[in-house]
């Protein structure tokens, strides 16, 4: 269409609006009122479609290239001052045209809920509470010494910092103390954490260190808390921010320095929607802001120990536990050749009594929840299955039902076969439910602690867990790898990882370095005080060369082994990938978007392969069934180049009813 020149006194204001739709929309000022005042970064009411939206002003142009009688006029006006600053919507920007996703969703991503409802952001008192600490800062050693030197070197510049440090070494010492010197020249922090249930543990160890207000930001909080919280950060008030994912696009009067703690953990990669990597948009905010950024982990990920070979980070090493403590010894128990009763061997359950004997506590480690994964009839064959997933029905004992872990869709456990009518059902394999009930036969007078996300669902539930771990002498804590991340729990002595062979032969090429993270972290936290520690691994292949390196070598040989493999397949972080996600109702309609999109691909194959369409792995989700179309590519700007030219011919066929497809660059899940 032609462009429509408007004379002086008239303006088009262009608008970043919550829409699936790449682009921007052009409205006219409001009637009656003075809309001069209105600038880039304020929110406004418009009318969109048969809603009302809440949108954000991005530009103000003189030109539309919608002819003026089909321009809407803006309704309402919800603030006097910008909403984001400059920072933040420059990293959004940033996000939209990396991650191919609409800017006005992003920008709506980063507001609390109330904002997106249009509420103001209004301060209130009884949110900001001034703490008194209580903990003095800790004598450091010499590693920690010179990571805290290195770190404050950078003053106010740019610096990615890789702080490799073993279990138990130290890493939040030198968070902190880095962060003292910040926040002492007038600085703000902000500290990422990947799950919930390390929030408040954080939260009350920083507090004890500073008297300077703190707050905590993630999806536990009310709309009104998390409100409060993100405006004390807007402000300058609160000093400390301590997040999950979400919390990188908060807003801050002066951002002094990042920390992405357990950086290597998948949890910073949103899963659905808007699939960001928090980590990679915190070092982009880092270098908006030219400030240091520092990356911790005890299990650093591939790409982080690659950047660190090309120059790109600065390594920071703390080789050995802080203090008195050392690190664990590991024992490889073969399945092969032992008695087992319920995931326990007769080794493990007389190493159990033995430091259990000596008022010490014992961690087991399981990830898998419920009672046991599969219901099965020992007359037909038959196996409960989730009528909505290409998934089993997993069986929970407490409260007794099946439950999809897909889904959530449940159902009452019924004591007769559906196929064949016979009585023979029975429970097959382990889970932490199980598990504790054969723990219960062997130690029936030793306390028995279970964490995963069915004993943590209630709110504060993880909180009282944890007290109950620091206040019980010898106990038995049981979990999933929520107990398994960053926790400090000096009176564990013995960690036993029930079954380390689930992340050996998976098609998922990341299965194998998540699996040597997860059982390095779940070894982590045996020994972390005066007494020694030892971790016992359950495998039926004891000699699996990975297995053997982990334990032998350590993570980096684990690693470094793990980038070779890598980079002799091309894989990332060698090269660079990208998913389309279609899900529909009928599979053909999934399929054959899927070909249409590789089709439009097909013009640029020399530059990329491109793989599929293929079911995901979970082929049938929710009633959906769900098919992927990989990209892969040796160049990042390949990859981004190609995707935009696509996007645009995708958006010029309109949108589709029957299918739901979303992009992931660099998914984590392949």
């Amino acid at each position: 269409m032609a462009s429509l020149d408007m004379n002086d006194n008239k303006h088009v204001f262009r608008l970043a609006l919550p829409t699936p739709l790449r682009r921007l929309f052009d409205y006219l000022p409001p009637q009656a009122i003075d809309y001069k005042n209105l600038i880039p970064g304020i929110r406004v009411l418009v009318p969109f479609q048969s809603r009302t939206l809440v949108g954000i002003i991005v530009s103000i142009e003189k030109k539309s290239a919608v002819p003026e009688e089909k321009l809407k006029r803006i309704i309402g006006i919800l603030d006097q001052v910008p909403i984001l600053p400059e920072d933040v919507y420059k990293l959004c920007l940033w996000a939209a045209d990396y991650y191919h996703y609409s800017v006005g969703e992003i920008l709506a991503c980063t507001l609390p809920a109330l904002l997106r409802k249009g509420k103001p952001a209004v301060a209130k008192q009884g949110y900001i509470i001034a703490n008194n600490a209580t903990d003095l800062p800790l004598q450091l050693n010499a590693a920690q010494n010179d990571a805290v030197q290195s770190i404050l070197a950078g003053k106010e510049t740019f610096n990615v910092f890789l702080l490799d440090g073993v279990t138990g070494s130290g890493k939040t010492e030198v968070y902190l103390q880095v962060i003292a010197k910040k926040i002492a020249i007038g600085h703000q922090v902000l500290v990422l954490v990947p799950e919930i249930s390390l929030t408040p543990q954080t939260v009350e160890r920083f507090k004890a260190r500073f008297s300077a207000p703190i707050v905590a930001l993630h999806s536990s909080l009310s709309e009104q808390e998390r409100l409060q919280a993100w405006i004390a950060a807007k402000n300058g008030v609160a000093k400390i921010v301590i997040g999950t994912r979400s919390a990188v696009f908060t807003p801050f009067a002066k951002l002094g320095l990042i920390i992405v703690d357990e950086e290597h953990d998948a949890s910073f990669k949103q899963q659905d929607r808007f699939r960001y990597h928090a980590r990679d948009l915190a070092i982009m905010r880092a270098n908006i802001n030219h400030i240091p950024i520092v990356l911790g982990s005890a299990t650093p990920s591939l790409e982080s120990l690659l950047n660190v070979t090309r120059g790109r980070y600065q390594l920071l090493s703390l080789p050995q536990r802080a203090g008195n403590a050392i690190l664990p010894q590991f024992k490889m128990l073969d399945l092969r050749s032992t008695s087992m009763e319920d995931g326990l061997s007769d080794e493990l359950i007389s190493m159990m009594h033995d430091h259990l004997d000596r008022d010490n506590q014992v961690m087991l480690f399981l990830n898998r929840r419920g009672f046991a994964p599969v219901l099965y009839c020992t007359q037909c064959t038959w196996i409960a299955e989730c009528h909505r997933c290409d998934a089993r029905m997993v069986y929970h004992r407490s409260p007794l039902r099946l439950q999809c872990h897909h889904c959530d869709a449940r159902s009452p456990v019924l004591e007769r076969c559906t196929q064949c009518g016979g009585a023979g059902l029975q429970p097959i394999g382990l889970g932490t439910q199980r598990l504790e009930q054969a723990i219960k036969k062997h130690f029936s007078n030793v306390p028995i602690i279970r964490v995963d996300r069915d004993s943590t669902r209630r709110k504060g539930a993880m909180q009282d867990l944890l007290e109950q771990i620091h206040e019980q002498k010898k106990a038995i804590l049981l979990g999933t790898q929520i107990l398994a991340k960053g926790h400090h729990f000096p009176r564990v002595t013995l960690v036993a990882i029930i079954d380390a062979d689930s992340g050996l032969f998976s098609a998922d090429f990341r299965a194998a370095e998540q699996m040597g993270q997860l059982l390095m972290q779940v070894a982590g936290r045996a020994g972390r005080a005066e007494k020694s520690g030892t971790v016992v691994i359950q495998t039926r292949h004891p000699n699996h060369p990975l297995l053997q390196t982990l334990v032998q070598q350590g993570y980096q040989a684990f690693a470094q082994s793990l980038l070779k493999e890598r980079e002799l397949s091309i894989l990332p972080p060698f090269s660079y990938f990208a998913i389309f996600r279609a899900e529909a109702y009928a599979e053909e309609n999934a399929n054959h978007f899927l070909i249409a999109v590789k089709e439009m691909l097909s013009t640029y194959v020399e530059s990329f392969s491109v793989l599929g369409p293929v079911p995901a792995l979970i082929s049938k989700r929710k009633g959906l069934h769900c098919q992927h179309l990989l990209l892969k590519t040796n160049k990042r700007s390949v990859l981004q180049h190609t995707l935009k030219n696509v996007l645009q011919k995708l958006e010029a066929l309109g949108a589709s009813h029957s299918v739901k497809w979303t992009l992931d660059v660099d998914p984590i899940e392949v």
